[in-house]
């Protein structure tokens, strides 16, 4: 890992699916200038992919204000359609190249949104490899689902399958 630049923002997050679908938990780590964050959500009937937006989109709505950095996850859906896929879809009316309709559209213009607020870089790692805040991600994303099943977390209901 890299050493983190002190006046920027570092994210780490992750999404996790007990059965896809199923219950899932979402995770994220954020880091500034030596402070740090942990969020945490759940929805009892959702996919990874959404558990894995939701993470960024979640951890993009505790910024307080307009901010520069970089943004890491083991989501290649999420990476590839952030930075790549989703100019074909506007363009396109929300439709994939083979003309479906784009899945988790709700999320995916919303994490759009809030991009556009901020200037982040986006860094691909993979999962389960031994990056210290992927698997800090990984484990609040896991335990969000326990906590969940528990009851000692409300669910996050913008995660659930429609």
């Amino acid at each position: 890992m890299k050493k983190e630049e002190k006046d920027l923002v570092y994210i780490y997050t992750d999404g996790a699916c007990s059965g896809n679908p199923g219950p899932g938990g979402w995770g994220a780590v954020l880091r500034y200038n030596g402070h740090e964050k942990r969020l945490q959500g759940w929805c009892s009937n959702t996919t990874n992919n959404r558990m894995e937006l939701l993470a960024i989109i979640r951890a993009l709505e505790a910024l307080s204000r307009r901010v520069s950095g970089v943004i890491t996850t083991d989501s290649q859906y999420v990476k590839d359609g952030i930075t790549s896929w989703i100019h074909g879809w506007k363009k396109n009316g929300w439709r994939t190249q083979s003309k479906k309709p784009v899945k988790n559209r709700e999320l995916w213009e919303r994490l759009d949104r809030l991009v556009s607020e901020h200037d982040f870089r986006w860094e691909w790692v993979k999962g389960h490899a031994g990056h210290r805040y992927n698997e800090v991600a990984d484990q609040l994303a896991t335990g969000a689902i326990e906590k969940g099943r528990a009851g000692t977390l409300p669910e996050d209901r913008a995660g659930l399958l429609e």
